[in-house]
């Protein structure tokens, strides 16, 4: 996963309408109705079948912090999937994302310009239209590069180039990112 894609997750998760189970016994409980067995919750949490119904009764009940925070990550990618859903739809035609980044962006321009990559923080709006590429993007599996990519080409667009009013001939791209976060 890259740092685009680890955005979108959190994103997603800010959009809950409710927290998801706070006790270890309830966490292991959601999983298992979600992956049907203990010998598959535990393959997701990396931990024995045995721990996994220990756990589950209450036999144990703190596991170490590595495998909690697995526990956490497992039960927080599957909670309320249809909220997730609803909420990039609306990004992606209604809405649009926010963007928010510190990251070196590369410059292609017209002979007398600047080219000097550097870093710059911004906070921009992109239009629906670069939300359901994203999410379309993801979806099908896109690496890092390829949502770099349309990011950089919706920066480029709507901050660089002012919606066409400045900056013809101007190709940006994002190359190192410090930090990158986004909502919708």
């Amino acid at each position: 996963m890259g740092d685009i894609d680890d955005a979108l997750d959190r994103a997603g998760q800010e959009t809950f309408t409710r927290e998801p189970p706070k006790t270890l016994k309830g966490r292991i409980n959601y999983l298992l109705k979600q992956l049907r067995t203990t010998k598959g919750v535990a393959r997701e949490i990396g931990v024995s079948q045995r721990s996994v119904e220990r756990y589950r009764t209450g036999e144990r009940k703190h596991p170490p912090k590595a495998i909690s925070d697995r526990i956490d990550a497992a039960v927080r990618i599957r909670w309320q999937p249809q909220v997730r859903k609803r909420r990039q739809k609306q990004a992606a035609t209604a809405t649009g994302i926010t963007i928010e980044t510190r990251a070196q962006f590369g410059y292609t321009a017209p002979i007398g310009t600047t080219d000097d990559g550097r870093f710059r923080r911004l906070t921009v709006h992109l239009p629906p239209v670069y939300a359901q590429r994203l999410f379309d993007a993801r979806a099908a599996g896109a690496g890092d590069q390829q949502m770099r990519d349309i990011v950089a080409e919706g920066l480029q667009e709507v901050y660089f180039k002012d919606g066409g009013v400045r900056a013809q001939g101007l190709e940006v791209s994002l190359n190192n990112i410090d930090y990158f976060d986004v909502s919708f």
